[in-house]
């Protein structure tokens, strides 16, 4: 793990290569201004991902404003003086003779724009941070003709939270280095006693390694298992034979991982994996493949799915997909491929397109009929993966692994 001044200064390098990204997506999304308003612990969810480490909270009122002046790209921001924020951002208002509002309609009247981005949505929790109380502040305290020009921040707001920088590329592997040694020791003889150790006990050891390493999981960690009698998890006692599964997520240098993997436990006289158990496996692994392969640049997150599973039941796999985008959030800003609860085309946020450099929780399962347990039998995976220049890369090694564990 880096220690804390490093990690600050790694999330502050991908602040200001982020805050460079933002000009050519403005100009992708034909917006000319944007305004990020937040209230003290109250703040909208872009506010984390366009303010430094050493910023962690808006003050009183923050407003952040990025845009073009002149043809020029400007960020400011129009609010209390803040030494960590003006690096990223010039400061502009002068709070002994002006109020906030008043400086924000000057900052408008020098830039000008022809439409004014701000973050309300129909659809996206991302962009729709703008309070209510704030909303109505500038409804009342800037003039009609910035008003008349607002517009929803959708575009712009997901484009910029599901591009990852260059930075971000570079430190991703590490935070799923983190991700997968946390697995890799919950999964391992030293955690796992059969007959003793239940799905909870691994649990709580996941939350409490995660939590030693000064990181954090962005969702409740999961462990289940399947055998002869079905689907357990909780205060199930953990047998030889049982298939055990992990859904575990942390968040490091404000990047997700999301990686669901399996362990066999083995029975007395097996010292491998069972061949059936491997093959419906590989079954899975290749279902993977057939969805890579169908995340090109420029298709909507619908065209993948369906085209992804009518080529998986044409080579006879019985599969689920639900994809998610991942990077700053956990289930992130993006394209939804697929819906656990719903597999079916999914509206608005399936019709996204993908883009380039971008992240994804490649999520989704396989269900087999195995003869070891006299059941239908699913098997979960999900792997964090980028893509990049439309090839899918990893970013753990072995997906195509089961753990094994000899009680």
């Amino acid at each position: 793990m880096l220690n804390l001044v490093d990690q600050n200064c790694i999330k502050d390098e991908i602040l200001a290569q982020r805050l460079e990204l933002a000009e050519s997506l403005m100009k992708e999304c034909e917006v000319d201004a944007w305004i990020i308003a937040s209230r003290e612990y109250n703040e909208d969810p872009l506010f984390h991902a366009l303010t430094p480490a050493h910023f962690p909270t808006a003050r009183r009122i923050t407003l952040l404003v990025l845009g073009f002046e002149n043809d020029n790209y400007v960020k400011y921001c129009v609010n209390l003086p803040d030494h960590e924020l003006e690096k990223y951002y010039t400061q502009d208002y002068d709070r002994h003779n002006e109020t906030q509002m008043e400086a924000l309609t000057r900052v408008l009247t020098r830039m000008n724009p022809r439409n004014i981005a701000i973050n309300v949505s129909d659809h996206y929790a991302y962009t729709d941070g703008l309070s209510v109380g704030l909303y109505r502040l500038m409804m009342k305290e800037l003039p009609k003709e910035f008003t008349d020009k607002f517009i929803s921040a959708d575009g712009i707001g997901i484009r910029l939270l599901e591009t990852r920088t260059a930075k971000e590329l570079e430190v991703y592997p590490m935070v799923m280095d983190e991700a997968m040694d946390i697995i890799s020791k919950t999964f391992s003889a030293e955690n796992i006693i059969p007959g003793k150790t239940t799905c909870t006990d691994l649990m709580n050891f996941m939350e409490q390694e995660t939590n030693n390493r000064g990181i954090y999981t962005w969702f409740d960690s999961t462990i289940d298992l399947q055998r002869h009698d079905g689907m357990h998890t909780d205060d199930t006692v953990i047998e030889k034979g049982d298939l055990l599964h992990c859904d575990f997520g942390i968040r490091y240098l404000n990047l997700c991982t999301d990686t669901q993997r399996l362990c066999y436990v083995l029975k007395d006289d097996e010292d491998e994996i069972p061949e059936e158990l491997q093959q419906a496996f590989a079954r899975n692994n290749r279902f993977q493949d057939i969805v890579r392969n169908n995340m090109k640049l420029g298709k909507t997150g619908n065209e993948v799915f369906v085209e992804s599973l009518e080529q998986g039941k044409q080579e006879g796999i019985r599969p689920m997909l639900y994809t998610h985008p991942l990077g700053f959030h956990g289930h992130a800003a993006g394209p939804m491929i697929g819906l656990f609860t719903d597999q079916r085309p999914q509206p608005v946020k399936g019709d996204l397109v993908l883009h380039n450099h971008t992240g994804y929780a490649l999520e989704l399962n396989t269900c087999e009929h195995l003869n070891m347990y006299g059941r239908d039998t699913f098997l979960f995976t999900e792997e964090s993966v980028l893509l990049i220049d439309n090839e899918v890369h990893f970013l753990a090694e072995n997906r195509d692994k089961i753990y094994k564990v000899k009680g």
